[in-house]
């Protein structure tokens, strides 16, 4: 017979429209090629490069990243990266598996795998377009045709290396996250492969959201997709992006870049859900440019890797450029959620708001790690940082390193943190309405965030809700 407590979370985990297991379950390895453990030299550098049919230029920045990484060492703040066994690594992993614009090419248990997290229901019902990587290559690429007419561009990374090489020569890994920004740009530059390549046209404004979604499937792997997005003078886009992995014992590496060119008058909205596996480090890279009167909105939520560093940047170049970040991180047991914004302030009157908030759970660490930087010429500038923080259960941590860097004095700034704990007459109240403890800590959690999770589209929402939820069941590890 089972106690009042162990019903209560059996009746919360049915009620709970989620599986673990759609993310955490592997599908079988049929990749035709995988580097050995910890191979990471300039003949396996080359061999990417060939096997992609790469022009000079390419090697060359590949094998500049590869000298860099070399001679770096490993960053030395922020989480330990100890247990990272980048000795056991695979740092490519093709899947054997040629890009196709149906699902109905992919092998059976692929295609169960994206159905199951919801890509091909979601691209019927509110998508302009869907890219789908698995490993280290792309498997699937579509645009709806109304778009390509007007001139959108939406292509496989490696695809667009080959169609509009003078266009990604003039952005990848230049001005905006350069090979040498740090330790693991340089591991991107030398092994990238995959990722998507977006270009809208002037005064082209996107109506539906396009997405990418990165699925990591081998074992002590490596994931290094690259995203370039080129928004032209006043054109607009939807971006989302979504990630998973299987869990494993050994480590695996999410490494990937986002380089974002937001030219005058543009906007680009960049939502993501990061949902890697609790052996997956995610040192993940973000940026954007924003030229005169653009918009950059960046909507984040970070949970289920063991690690995570992962800090967004908007660098505001031109004049009245602002910039908005949301973000929400989740830390349960034997997790490290380091993740925060900075922000670049190089214009007269550019504005900028970061909203960050953290839930520990069970001795997880959350940490907000933030920079703002006003130059002295960014006269007039305004910007605003809060930062929130929910503590449940014992031995749960909350960090928060704010930067602030302000050379002018004619400049607004503000900051603010909280740390709060759920309380024992907030779940009382709750209880005293019919709730068990579980479900009302559920509902407090879920008030917690409703301000950021409402400005996802409608599908990561609910499954950033349900995974928050997941992860609160005492009963789920």
């Amino acid at each position: 017979m089972k106690s009042s407590k162990e019903q209560s979370n059996t009746s919360n985990q049915e009620n709970i429209d989620i599986d673990r297991s759609k993310y955490d379950l592997a599908n079988e390895d049929r990749s035709i090629y995988k580097s050995n453990p910890g191979e990471l030299n300039e003949t396996l550098v080359r061999k990417i490069s060939r096997t992609k049919n790469e022009p000079d230029w390419m090697l060359k920045k590949r094998l500049e990243g590869l000298t860099l990484w070399n001679k770096t060492k490993m960053p030395g703040w922020g989480p330990s990266l100890e247990k990272l066994d980048l000795d056991n690594l695979r740092y490519f992993v093709r899947p054997g598996l040629e890009e196709t614009t149906s699902w109905e090419d992919l092998p059976e248990d692929i295609k169960e795998t994206y159905e199951k997290i919801g890509i091909p229901e979601a691209e019927k019902k509110s998508l302009s377009g869907v890219g789908a990587q698995y490993d280290s290559e792309v498997v699937y690429h579509k645009l709806k045709k109304e778009w390509e007419e007007k001139g959108v561009i939406f292509e496989n990374m490696d695809e667009a290396v080959q169609k509009y090489p003078e266009l990604v020569k003039e952005h990848f890994m230049t001005r905006c996250v350069p090979v040498n920004d740090h330790k693991f740009t340089m591991l991107h530059a030398a092994v990238w492969s995959g990722g998507t390549f977006i270009y809208i046209p002037k005064n082209v404004k996107m109506t539906i959201p396009l997405q990418a979604y990165f699925r990591m499937n081998a074992k002590s792997a490596g994931q290094f997709e690259h995203t370039l997005i080129i928004v032209d003078e006043g054109a607009e886009v939807h971006y989302v992006e979504g990630c998973s992995a299987p869990q494993y014992q050994s480590s695996s590496l999410h490494a990937g870049c986002v380089e974002i060119f937001v030219k005058k008058n543009a906007k680009i909205r960049y939502s993501s859900v990061e949902n890697w596996s609790k052996n997956t480090f995610n040192l993940n890279t973000k940026r954007a440019l924003v030229e005169k009167n653009a918009i950059i909105e960046w909507v984040n939520g970070n949970l289920g890797s063991g690690v995570t560093m992962l800090y967004p940047t908007s660098v505001l170049i031109g004049e009245n450029a602002k910039s908005d970040s949301l973000g929400i991180a989740f830390a349960g047991k034997n997790q490290n959620q380091d993740a925060g914004s900075k922000v670049i302030h190089l214009a007269s009157n550019t504005k900028s708001r970061i909203i960050s908030k953290s839930i520990s759970k069970d001795g997880g660490i959350t940490t907000y790690r933030g920079l703002v930087y006003v130059d002295k010429k960014a006269i007039n500038s305004t910007t605003s940082t809060t930062c929130d923080a929910l503590l449940v259960g014992d031995g749960s941590v909350s960090n928060t390193y704010p930067h602030l860097k302000i050379n002018n004095k004619e400049v607004l700034v503000s900051h603010e943190a909280s740390v709060g704990k759920i309380g024992d007459e907030e779940i009382f109240y709750l209880m005293s309405r019919g709730l068990s403890e579980d479900e009302a800590i559920k509902l407090l959690v879920t008030g917690f965030i409703e301000s950021i999770v409402k400005q996802l589209p409608l599908e990561y929402a609910v499954e950033l809700n349900k995974l928050i939820a997941l992860e609160m069941t005492n009963s789920v590890g």
